[in-house]
């Protein structure tokens, strides 16, 4: 039993080789693998057979210039990297996923907490170090602590409760929380957890929290709001004193081309018009926020702004009288 076990190890330790090989370089002649691993041609060919049925496209061609060769694929395949590799593009994720391109933050993040996964951990502190002096510039987004996002999104990947200090008017709060997931907008990160202090879902603004940790504890899953939805719903109406809903006459595609995410909530009703749900510290912002569109609208709520835009309509004509007269 340990000779076959050994075997078997043997051979995907070897595969493994022939896969880094096959990503080192353009061709490799059955003989020069040969000879790299220690093993006959025929061997080879076997293990080419391997990666193969793994999914990874070897091509073989014969004569001069010809050879092994791994081309691309209709699906990805996992790739094999060392360990310098590995610390460089962990490093690369981290830079991304902290700050600067909002389009790529999130996806930098996702890929980053595979690669954490299975991350050594002699790697790990290598991996701290370098990140530390790596920065961006330029972008949309409010740059946060790449460390902060990984340790979130480690509580978030494994279930478990996450603690940070919060600013909460005039002081800071201790928050503890159920973390679920990390939303990017275009302008800032956020994390959708539910409040274990105030026993109901929350968004946390990632750059505001400080002294950020995991927790041990694991929690089970609650049913969950759609985390982006409840976060641009929050950022754009909740956040604020006034909410205010509007029926554009515009297709949902036109106005969310006019409007930022984070200022609006741009629901379809239908192919030529929208809902619009906004927030503002005024009810004239919100009316001026609207109008400046273009489109023709109307107000489906609150009633009282109903009747501010009424009698703006009412400044404005006497305004346009008064001229017209002169």
């Amino acid at each position: 039993m340990d000779v076959a076990s050994g075997d078997v190890r043997s051979t995907t330790e070897r595969v493994l080789t022939l896969l880094g090989l096959l990503q080192q370089r353009q061709v490799w002649t059955g003989p020069e693998l040969a000879d790299w691993l220690g093993v006959t041609p025929r061997t080879v060919r076997r293990d080419v057979e391997r990666l193969r049925t793994l999914g990874y496209p070897v091509h073989a061609s014969q004569g001069v210039g010809g050879g092994y060769r791994l081309g691309p694929g209709r699906d990805l395949p996992p790739l094999l990297l060392d360990d310098e590799e590995a610390i460089a593009t962990a490093v690369s994720l981290l830079a991304g996923a902290g700050g600067g391109v909002a389009s790529a933050g999130d996806a930098a993040l996702r890929a980053l907490t595979k690669l954490d996964r299975v991350l050594p951990t002699r790697l790990r502190h290598e991996v701290r170090a370098l990140s530390g002096s790596v920065e961006s510039f330029g972008g949309g987004r409010t740059p946060v602590d790449p460390e902060v996002l990984m340790t979130l999104a480690r509580a978030c990947r494994d279930e478990v409760e996450a603690g940070f200090d919060y600013p909460s008017g005039s002081e800071v709060r201790r928050r503890r929380v159920e973390s679920y997931r990390l939303v990017a907008s275009d302008r800032r990160w956020y994390l959708l957890a539910y409040d274990l202090e105030r026993d109901d879902w929350r968004s946390f603004r990632v750059d505001r929290m400080t002294d950020v940790s995991a927790r041990t504890w694991r929690f089970r899953p609650r049913p969950t709001p759609d985390a982006a939805t409840y976060v641009q719903e929050g950022v754009a109406s909740r956040a604020y004193p006034l909410q205010a809903r509007f029926l554009v006459h515009a297709s949902a595609d036109t106005v969310r081309a006019q409007i930022p995410a984070s200022a609006a909530v741009v629901r379809r009703r239908g192919s030529e018009l929208c809902e619009v749900l906004s927030g503002a510290g005024s009810l004239d912002f919100l009316l001026m926020h609207v109008l400046l569109l273009g489109h023709d609208f109307e107000v489906l709520d609150p009633p009282e702004l109903g009747r501010r835009c009424r009698a703006l309509a009412e400044r404005l004509l006497s305004a346009g009288a008064t001229i017209a007269s002169r």
